[in-house]
């Protein structure tokens, strides 16, 4: 064991902990609630919360104070420049980085493919940084999988914003005017975000048919009620690496393309989830297939930011194509933001509580955790492969 430790060996004095004030655009979630706040202070630590920083979740200044928590000014620059550990959900401004005390440790989801300036950043200041899109997908890693706790919020919300613009019921309804035939929503890709999108879609009465690359998820699909569309048989396969799809080839999304128009031409719904870490999403859905689509159907694009799984989808946008209504939902789960939070922060504790010890912060860079997720060591970058082409490591 090589531990890394911010108070050095054993250290009697409390491991400083801060929590900013999210800077992104739109960005209402917050890295510790009052619940894990008062968690990491009975593991010996002392949590700072810049004042505010948990309003859009629900959390108030108060709250914070209660279980223990310090508020500050967002203005304090001492409050970074103490900070051992800095807790944030997107990577903060380089205005702020460069407040971080040498040796200091960030963790959130910091965005680092293809992020050079982000290195660079971490090198000058001398930080260690831990980003969770990179934790390992095994077993041991579930309960800090911020991913997937994230994308089960956007799968869910996901089916409450089609339901909303559709032009018609998801259940199928026996009234004094006659039945209503239930919708059908075409799920394009089966993660945690496509599943969650099935239960939803499901629960609300739809009929569902979900399309995925991997023929593995079959039974997770049909154990939730919805039908699989089996992918399209060709020689070279995609597969699965790490808990994730593989990048696709030309040939197999062409053909996929061709198997799913028929589909999406009898759709009200289509949800698009497919992505790959990384990489640009795949295009699903091209003009022609949008073409068939009736007029008021409604394709929602989890994958929007990533360049989109349907053509002419745009972020943060709905675009109305000849009558269907293309919706770039990007960023849902700050959308529901008091449970997002919560689910995130708890995420961060299940991570970093094994390495409070004694009140000091001793970080096992041999962890398989660790070692899969830490892009920088005090400034030495540890995946250059990433932040130089977005790629993943060997």
């Amino acid at each position: 064991m090589t531990p890394y430790c911010l108070n050095g060996d054993i250290s009697p004095f409390l491991t400083r902990v801060l929590v900013p004030i999210e800077s992104a655009i739109g960005e209402t979630r917050v890295a510790a609630t009052p619940e894990t706040t008062k968690k990491f202070i009975s593991l010996g630590c002392s949590v700072t919360i810049e004042k505010g920083a948990g309003l859009h979740a629900g959390f108030t200044d108060e709250d914070y104070k209660t279980v223990g928590g310090e508020i500050v000014d967002p203005t304090d620059s001492p409050s970074w420049n103490l900070a051992d550990i800095v807790l944030c959900v997107q990577c903060p401004k380089t205005e702020k980085l460069t407040k971080m005390k040498s040796g200091a440790l960030l963790i959130g989801l910091l965005s680092p493919y293809g992020n050079e300036a982000l290195a660079n950043e971490l090198q000058t200041r001398s930080i260690s940084a831990t980003a969770l899109e990179l934790l390992p997908r095994i077993s041991r890693a579930q309960s800090a999988d911020a991913l997937s706790s994230q994308a089960n919020i956007a799968g869910y919300k996901a089916v409450l914003i089609a339901a909303s613009a559709l032009d018609r019921y998801f259940p199928m309804l026996m009234t004094a005017a006659g039945t209503v035939q239930p919708a059908k929503v075409v799920i394009l890709g089966a993660g945690v975000a496509g599943l969650q999108a099935v239960a939803t879609a499901r629960r609300l009465g739809a009929v569902v048919f979900v399309s995925d690359i991997r023929q593995a998820v079959k039974e997770q699909v049909e154990s939730l009620g919805a039908r699989f569309i089996e992918p399209p048989e060709l020689k070279e396969m995609p597969s699965e690496s790490g808990g994730y799809a593989t990048q696709a080839s030309d040939a197999f999304l062409a053909a996929q393309r061709k198997q799913l128009a028929n589909q999406l031409a009898e759709s009200d719904v289509a949800i698009c989830t497919a992505q790959v870490p990384g990489r640009r999403a795949p295009l699903l859905i091209d003009n022609e297939m949008l073409d068939r689509m009736r007029p008021g159907s409604v394709v929602v694009d989890l994958a929007v930011a990533q360049g989109g799984n349907c053509m002419g989808s745009e972020v943060g946008r709905t675009v109305e194509r000849k009558g269907v209504k293309l919706i770039g939902a990007s960023d849902l789960p700050c959308s529901i933001p008091y449970h997002a939070s919560s689910l995130y922060s708890r995420n961060l504790l299940a991570l970093m509580e094994p390495f409070l010890i004694n009140n000091s912060f001793q970080l096992d860079i041999n962890d398989e955790l660790i070692k899969g997720s830490l892009i920088s060591l005090n400034g030495e970058v540890k995946m250059p492969n990433i932040f130089k082409s977005g790629g993943k490591t060997s």
